[in-house]
C-alpha cells in the first residue's frame, strides 16, 4: 500500500526534475547563442569601438528572437522541437555530429576574426567590401529567418518527426531551393570575415561552408528515402542550396 501511494509522488518529482533540466539548459544555451557568442570578436580583441562588430551582434540577436517569436506564433511547438533537439532517439548517427558543429560554427569564425583584430593579422577590407560583407548577411539572416517561420518541421537534427505528422514543405523559400536554412547560414558565415576585416575568418567560414554542402547532401538523400513526397518535390526544385549550381 505504502509503495503505491508513494509511486506517482516519485513520477511527479521526477517530471519535474526534467523539467527544471531542461529550463536550465535551454537557459544556458540562449545565454551562449546570443549573451555570448554574437560578441566573441569584441571580447577577444578588447576593440569595443568597433561598429562593424556593433552591427553584427545586434543583427544576430534581433534574428534569432524576432525569427523565433514569429515562427512560434505560426507553428506554436515548433520551439519545443528544437530545444529538444538532443533527446530524438531517431535522429540520423551522422548528424548527432553534424548538428552542433554546424549550430555554433560560426563561433569559430567570430573567435578567428577577434583574434585576427588583436593581432593584427589581416589588411583591412574597402568599405565597399564590407558593406557587400554586410548585405550578405542581411539577406542570409532573412532567408534563414523565413525558412524557420515557413518550415513546420524545421527541427535541430535531421530525422523524420512522424509524431508531428511530417511531411514535405514547398512553399516560401522552398520554391527555390531544398535547403535555404542552409544557404543562409552559408550566405552570413561567408559576409562575417568582409564585414569584420578578416581574410583569415574565412578558413573557418569555409571549412564550416564544406560541413553545410555535406550535411544537405547526406539529409536530402535521407529524405528522398524516407519522407512521402519527397521524390516529387525534389523532381520539382532542382536545386538543393544555390539555384542553377547545386
Amino acid at each position: 500500500m505504502e509503495t503505491g501511494k508513494i509511486t506517482p509522488h516519485l513520477k511527479e518529482a521526477t517530471l519535474n526534475g526534467d523539467k527544471l533540466k531542461k529550463i536550465i539548459r535551454t537557459a544556458f544555451m540562449l545565454l551562449i547563442a546570443l549573451g555570448l557568442i554574437p560578441l566573441l570578436p569584441m571580447l577577444i580583441s578588447g576593440r569595443w569601438n568597433w561598429w562593424e562588430a556593433w552591427v553584427l551582434t545586434a543583427l544576430l540577436i534581433l534574428t534569432f528572437m524576432i525569427s523565433r517569436a514569429l515562427a512560434a506564433r505560426k507553428t506554436p511547438d515548433i520551439l519545443r522541437e528544437r530545444a529538444d533537439y538532443t533527446e530524438h532517439e531517431d535522429t540520423q548517427p551522422w548528424d548527432k555530429w553534424l548538428s552542433p558543429t554546424t549550430a555554433f560554427g560560426t563561433a569559430f569564425i567570430l573567435l578567428t576574426a577577434g583574434l585576427d583584430a588583436l593581432f593584427a593579422w589581416s589588411i583591412a577590407f574597402a568599405l565597399g567590401w564590407e558593406l557587400f560583407g554586410l548585405a550578405l548577411i542581411v539577406l542570409g539572416c532573412l532567408l534563414g529567418s523565413y525558412a524557420l517561420i515557413e518550415n513546420a518541421y524545421f527541427s535541430g537534427t535531421v530525422r523524420i518527426q512522424a509524431e508531428r505528422g511530417h511531411s514535405v514543405v514547398s512553399g516560401g523559400p522552398y520554391a527555390w531551393v531544398r535547403h535555404p536554412g542552409y544557404t543562409g547560414s552559408l550566405l552570413v558565415n561567408l559576409g562575417i570575415p568582409l564585414l569584420l576585416d578578416s581574410a583569415w575568418a574565412f578558413v573557418p567560414a569555409v571549412i564550416l561552408g564544406a560541413l553545410l554542402v555535406l550535411r544537405a547532401s547526406l539529409e536530402d538523400r535521407f529524405l528522398l528515402g524516407n519522407l512521402p513526397g519527397y521524390q516529387q518535390y525534389a523532381a520539382k526544385v532542382r536545386f538543393r542550396l544555390l539555384p542553377g549550381v547545386w
